[in-house]
């Protein structure tokens, strides 16, 4: 038989050199194969790779006490074994050997303290059940005596255990060694082994064991002894049964007697039986019978009880208070009365609601006093409707003419006074109860109601505007109306300057500012009042029309949760409510366009304001209100415009001088002007009278340059340079004026080189004719026969030179007059004369190239001392 590693002292060396330094002595060292089972089962063998580990079980002194452990170590890649894992024994509540393993040489050990029970332990294989047996035996004696408790052991027997350790018990020598004041027994064996001896049973016990077993003599030595006794013992057994039926055969016949005389008792009970069960089915048929009347009259009588409930509630349902009665009928509406109609009024919608089907049983409503009921209801009810409506019709026209009999509401001279409805609001939200009653007693009622609302309120609206407008142009001192921006006798002391009109849009702004959030709190309350079915009135309603069948493509005619019927109603009433008032700003608008037309601009941005900020918050009416004010602004600024236009066309007409055009420059003044006005961000009204004047000034410019063509060009490029000039300023930040100044300076551009072409081609007209002369011959022949040609020779070319460069100052100098000849603006002549030179000397430059390239040899003036001549004039 192999060693077992138990006894290798170079494993043991190896453990020790493995946890040296912890202070734990090594008990027994051994080899194992580990392997890993299925938690709650058991792992079948070979169907998992065992790892190589050694087990090895140590003791650490620390006082008087000594604790054992179980250490697991593995082997390194370098073959060193290096701890693993560390079991404290005193944890150890379970040993069990694996029952599957058919060598009996696995187990495993349980711990109670292991952090994560759902996780299968370890299992252990050795070699053999001897290392087996010895690694056991070890743990069980450590923990016995260390720790005085021994685990769970499961698998294997103890006293199989106790007679192996018997039996292979080695040659040993008992020595007891004191350690740190405790005495241990120590077995020294032949090989130097040192283990810890402790009998799982002790020899006293083992004694008593024997004794016992001795007391039971079985007799168990022969097989065939024992059988034999056994068929002895059983045949003795059967002849005792059946000498003791023999002896009581006498109590078997009282026995059978007593059975004969119950058999005529129970026959006897069996009829008597018969007959009661008869007369007890007869009973049972009565009684049946008479439980079936009773539950009838039972059901009767519960379902009568529930008749009278019902008919209760239908009489309570039918019947009228006489106080009800009585309000409906004739009751008063003022309002210390009004609660009283309006209780009445609740009572009178619960009834008609209570008598219609889906809250009524269909069985009820044939019934002929229901109708009745129903009728007289109905009556009642075209009786308050009529009656609340006439009411309420004189009660608005009465709060209308109180406040039309007294001034004080309205502006008076020298007081502007801001329109103020608190005190209305409050006194109709006093019946807008009774109104929204009134729409679920009859719909249709609202109709006539709604107009007499609207017919009143729109009488106050209009003498308010009409009074605020008039004394707001009284109030306002404006200067002389000015006369026609591009009139001849137009100047800047007749016209009106920005600060004195400024009243004039302040005005208007305070009529706005004033009356729109009036209107629109006007048509919001109204929307309420009269119980309108738009949820989206609370942040303004939509108009479906502008009036004319025209829709308006920046509105919506469908609200959440209401219909377009009733929406477009909506703005019909709103149409009667407000319409007439719109006069007023017009005509507030005309007085203010009198004075300063330029004025529109400004109120066209105050209207644009107030549109943008209205866009979700105001009425149909109000926003077609103010689209016909934007509308009109821009039809009278149109119109200035237009007249504008005129003057400029009726100046073309007139025009017969050289010079700059009037409109030219007092279109400067126009556009410094109207960039005063400009509110905010809200140009589109200014860039398209831009637009359209300037377009206008150009077409007219170029017809009276045609007048003269001698002149055009001057005239073009005066008027252009005078127009980008009085402009520069504006330009830089108006985008539309930088459009028209980058024309205007491509004009200019073009004007003063045809101008400039036409006075050097006048002063050296010979000399550009020669050179026009040799490039068009220059098409049809080849450059060395231009010489040979009829007036292009050698001495035409040096008699053409003398006559045109002779006196060359002189004729600079008639050049320089004819650029400066009939030109006005003479803050041109500079850079006019230096264009002139440039093209010039660039034309001259041209010139010389073609005679070297055609008359080589023959001397022509250089360039440069033509460029140092002009220098120096």
């Amino acid at each position: 038989m192999a060693r077992s590693s138990a006894d290798d002292a170079e494993l043991k060396r190896a453990c020790e050199a493995s946890i040296e330094g912890s202070k734990h002595k090594v008990v027994l060292s051994i080899r194992v194969a580990k392997s890993r089972g299925i938690f709650g089962k058991s792992a079948k063998l070979g169907r998992q790779i065992a790892k190589a580990r050694v087990l090895a079980i140590t003791t650490k002194s620390k006082g008087q006490k000594i604790k054992a452990f179980l250490r697991v170590l593995k082997y390194s890649n370098g073959g060193i074994l290096e701890p693993a894992k560390l079991y404290k024994l005193k944890h150890l509540s379970k040993l069990e050997v694996i029952q599957n393993d058919p060598s009996g040489c696995t187990f495993m050990l349980g711990f109670d303290n292991l952090r994560s029970q759902s996780v299968a332990p370890p299992q252990w294989t050795l070699r053999n059940k001897d290392d087996r047996n010895r690694l056991l035996l070890c743990i069980l004696n450590m923990s016995k005596e260390v720790l005085g408790c021994l685990p769970k052991v499961i698998g294997i027997d103890i006293v199989e255990m106790a007679l192996w350790a018997k039996e292979n018990s080695p040659i040993t020598t008992n020595q007891t060694v004191i350690e740190d004041g405790v005495a241990t027994s120590i077995m020294i064996q032949n090989n130097i082994q040192v283990t810890v001896e402790k009998d799982l049973v002790s020899q006293v016990e083992e004694e008593d064991l024997e004794a016992l077993l001795g007391t039971y003599v079985m007799g168990v030595g022969e097989a065939d002894a024992f059988s034999e006794r056994l068929n002895r013992e059983l045949q003795a057994l059967e002849a005792a049964n059946v000498y003791a039926l023999l002896e009581s055969e006498s109590l078997i016949e009282q026995v059978l007697h007593g059975l004969e005389v119950a058999t005529l008792c129970v026959e006897d009970m069996d009829e008597w039986l018969c007959i009661f069960n008869v007369k007890l089915k007869y009973m049972r048929e009565d009684i049946e019978l008479i439980e079936a009347r009773n539950n009838k009259l039972e059901l009767h009588s519960a379902n009568h009880k529930k008749l009278m409930e019902e008919l209760d509630k239908l009489v309570g349902r039918l019947h009228i208070p006489p106080e009800f009665a009585a309000s409906l009928r004739g009751g008063s509406f003022d309002e210390p009365h009004v609660v009283k109609s309006i209780e009445a009024c609740e009572w009178l919608i619960g009834a008609i609601r209570h008598l219609q089907v889906p809250n009524l049983d269909p069985s009820y409503a044939i019934m002929q006093a229901v109708k009745e009921r129903r009728v007289e209801l109905e009556n009642l009810k075209i009786t308050f409707v009529r009656r609340a409506s006439e009411f309420l019709k004189n009660y608005f026209t009465s709060l209308v003419d109180f406040m039309m009999s007294d001034k004080n509401y309205f502006s008076q001279r020298g007081s502007l006074k801001r329109p103020d409805h608190t005190d209305l609001r409050y006194k109709c939200r006093t019946y807008a109860q009774l109104i929204q009653h009134l729409k679920s007693l009859d719909k249709n009622s609202l109709g006539t109601l709604r107009k007499a609302y609207c017919h009143s309120l729109n009488v106050l609206l209009c003498r308010e505007a009409r009074e605020f407008a008039n004394e707001l142009r009284a109030s306002t001192k404006v200067g002389k109306a000015p006369a026609a921006w591009f009139e001849s006798h137009a100047s800047s002391g007749q016209t009106a300057n920005s600060a004195e009109t400024v009243v004039l849009s302040e005005g208007y702004s305070k009529m706005l500012t004033i009356f729109i959030p009036l209107l629109v709190d006007e048509s919001s309350f109204f929307g309420q009042f009269m119980c309108f079915d738009i949820p989206t009135l609370a942040n303004g309603s939509n108009s479906c029309s502008d009036g004319n069948g025209k829709t308006d493509d920046n509105q919506e005619c469908v609200a959440s949760g209401g219909s377009t019927t009733e929406l477009c109603v909506l703005n019909e009433s709103l149409q009667e409510l407000l319409d007439g008032i719109q006069e007023d700003f017009y005509a507030l608008l005309d007085w203010a366009f009198k004075y300063d037309p330029l004025r529109c601009i400004s109120m066209h941005g105050i209207t644009k304001h107030f549109l943008s900020g209205q866009k979700a918050n105001t009425t149909g009416f109000v926003r077609l209100l103010l689209d016909d004010l934007e509308a009109r602004i821009s039809m009278h600024f149109s119109r200035f415009v237009d007249d504008c236009i005129y003057v400029i066309e009726k100046t073309e007409r007139n025009a017969c001088q050289l010079g700059v055009l009037p409109y030219i420059l007092r279109f400067a003044n126009l556009a410094t002007r109207m960039e005063q006005y400009i509110q905010g961000q809200f140009r589109d009204l200014v860039d398209q009278a831009y637009s359209k004047i300037v377009s206008i000034m150009f077409v007219c410019l170029e017809r009276t340059a045609q007048m003269d063509p001698k002149y055009s060009d001057i005239v073009l490029l005066e008027n252009y340079a005078a127009f980008q000039n009085s402009l520069y300023d504006l330009a830089t930040v108006v985008p539309i004026l930088a459009k028209y100044y980058h024309q205007a300076s491509e004009s200019y551009d073009q004007a003063c080189t045809r101008h400039i072409n036409m006075v050097i081609f006048i002063t050296f007209e010979r000399l550009f004719l020669f050179a026009r002369r040799i490039e068009e011959l220059m098409f049809t022949i080849t450059p060395a026969e231009i010489q040979f040609q009829v007036g292009m020779s050698k001495a035409d070319l040096q008699k053409m030179l003398k006559f045109s460069l002779s006196r060359l100052d002189k004729t600079i100098n008639a050049m320089y007059k004819k650029l400066q000849k009939n030109l006005t603006s003479e803050e041109l002549l500079p850079s006019l004369w230096d264009k002139c030179k440039k093209d010039f000397l660039d034309k001259y430059g041209s010139f010389v190239k073609l005679v070297n390239k055609i008359y080589p040899g023959e001397s022509v003036p250089p360039v440069s001392e033509m460029r140092e001549l002009l220098a120096q004039m």
